[in-house]
């Protein structure tokens, strides 16, 4: 991540108690962890299937807050959560990475500089209300050689990397500088998830 969509989740069954159960409406095992850091263990984990090819104008705002919301799928009667990080250098949006190339790329054009990356963050309650907010955080990275490059290239952690690189992974030691959420540069606010929650009635 910044973290994206990672292997799948088998579908958790829900636990005994209370009827305020969460749904985490995505794969990435690091939005998993993040929210078991506020203490919060979803009833069920499942992996959207939403096309995530830009508008024609849209701004990059806009397109990770749409991508959140489309993410969260059909209705289950649960708090649903959902995000999307967008990791852009200049207006240039820097995907998720599928090939060595890519990856390369990428790296190369973030090193020495700095770059914005935009979760979009949507939460739905049980009687179908949707919250939803862009956190956005700037992140600096120190200028790459070419032995750091094809160190990270071989690790392999970039694959299915939104901007090529996970900043809770090898790359931290790229990091000279960040403002803003390090929690959503992983993939997921935990501070705005856990109020987006409580203003919908989580308790």
């Amino acid at each position: 991540m910044p973290a994206s969509a990672g292997g799948p989740l088998q579908v958790m069954p829900a636990p005994a108690g209370g009827p305020l159960q969460v749904t985490l409406a995505s794969a990435s095992p690091r939005r998993l962890e993040l929210l078991r850091q506020i203490g919060i263990e979803p009833a069920r984990v499942f992996t959207p299937e939403i096309d995530e090819t830009p508008r024609r104008g849209e701004v990059l705002r806009a397109y990770a807050k749409r991508l959140a919301v489309e993410k969260l799928g059909p209705q289950d009667g649960n708090f649903t959560i959902a995000a999307d990080t967008v990791v852009s250098a200049g207006a240039r949006i820097l995907h998720k990475t599928a090939v060595r190339d890519e990856a390369e790329r990428y790296l190369r054009l973030l090193s020495g500089r700095r770059h914005k990356v935009f979760t979009g963050l949507a939460v739905r309650a049980p009687d179908g209300r949707v919250a939803n907010r862009v956190v956005a955080a700037v992140v600096g990275f120190a200028r790459l050689d070419d032995g750091q490059i094809r160190s990270y290239l071989d690790s392999g952690e970039w694959d299915g990397k939104a901007g090529g690189y996970a900043i809770q992974g090898r790359a931290a030691a790229f990091i000279n500088f960040i403002s803003g959420s390090y929690s959503a540069v992983v993939g997921l606010p935990v501070h705005e998830t856990a109020v987006l929650l409580r203003g919908l009635g989580y308790k």
